[in-house]
């Protein structure tokens, strides 16, 4: 599984960061990012929540 952030879309609500952090963290711009080009599958079900749970629907799993 693989996750990308819309930097347009993000709001830096930080949902994603606080139900995943180990795959999202801020950028230098206050916005959420993706920290690894590949979800570890045991984290799979954590970055699915963030995806959907993003308020902006700013992250896409691709």
């Amino acid at each position: 599984m693989k996750v990308k952030v819309d930097q347009d879309l993000c709001i830096s609500c930080g949902l994603c960061i606080s139900i995943c952090p180990e795959v999202f963290d801020w950028n230098d711009n206050n916005k959420a990012q993706e920290k690894m080009e590949e979800v570890p599958s045991g984290l799979e079900s954590q970055a699915k929540e963030a995806v959907e749970g993003c308020p902006t629907e700013a992250i896409k799993e691709v």
